[in-house]
């Protein structure tokens, strides 16, 4: 095999190696944007948060505007999304503390909530949770839990995710009773800024926000372990094929 030959076949080699790196890294990228993590315990606690909120700082019955709370979260009402207390018939209930869960949040006692929450009201309604900074992690308590409730990740106008009360539980049936509320600790691969609650019917209740305010990490060891280990097979198997060809 002449010189010139040579030349072309390692160029092929390294053109091939190149896109198959470009190959694996996308679908590392797509794998790690789709990774979402979210679980809901009755009697469950917020997991790798350093703030909490409990929104005692808006009066219960605000509706139509933003507040801002002392963890730093703006919250924004829309249609008849608001802060309320208590309950009210065929509209909203108050989500249930059990297995101690409210130590976290001033000390609140296990039973119904007595203190102010968040409902998002019906369709065409809902509550916008803008965070201090962009996090992978939030955890709520999450009342009466329904399947036509939904939660949805922003990061800026760019959707990163979304749940709703079935991915919660099965049992998605709105119970409003201890059994029905979850504590529910969301993490996601992609970085959010904001979160939306909405419900199609009466009503998406919660309480009692954890979320990790602490700066960003770095890609995690084992998604760069994985990555560089296709590279060296790949080259692997190009060095065993030159020599085949030689």
């Amino acid at each position: 095999m002449n010189n010139k030959t040579k030349g072309k076949l390692h160029r092929s080699r390294l053109q091939a190696l190149l896109a198959g790196a470009a190959l694996f890294a996308g679908l590392g990228l797509v794998a790690t944007s789709a990774n979402a993590s979210i679980v809901g315990t009755v009697g469950g606690v917020p997991t790798g948060a350093d703030h909490y909120e409990t929104f005692d700082s808006i009066a219960s019955g605000s509706h139509s505007g933003s507040y801002t709370t002392p963890s730093g979260i703006v919250v924004t009402f829309a249609g008849e999304g608001s802060a309320v207390n208590g309950a009210e018939s065929g509209r909203y209930a108050a989500p249930f503390l059990s297995g101690d869960n409210g130590l976290n949040f001033g000390g609140q006692p296990d039973g119904a909530d007595a203190t102010t929450y968040l409902t998002s009201g019906a369709a065409g309604s809902s509550v916008t949770l803008a965070l201090v900074g962009p996090t992978r992690y939030m955890g709520l308590l999450w009342g009466s839990v329904d399947s036509y409730n939904t939660l949805t990740f922003y990061n800026g106008s760019t959707l990163v995710g979304q749940f709703t009360g079935a991915d919660v539980t099965s049992a998605a049936n709105g119970d409003q009773g201890e059994n029905g509320t979850y504590y529910v600790n969301i993490n996601l691969s992609d970085s959010f800024t904001s979160v939306v609650a909405t419900s199609s019917s009466y009503a998406f209740e919660f309480d009692n926000v954890a979320f990790s305010a602490s700066p960003l990490s770095v890609p995690e060891p084992g998604t760069v372990g994985i990555f560089l280990l296709g590279l060296l097979l790949l080259g692997s198997a190009y060095r065993l094929k030159g020599r085949r060809l030689s």
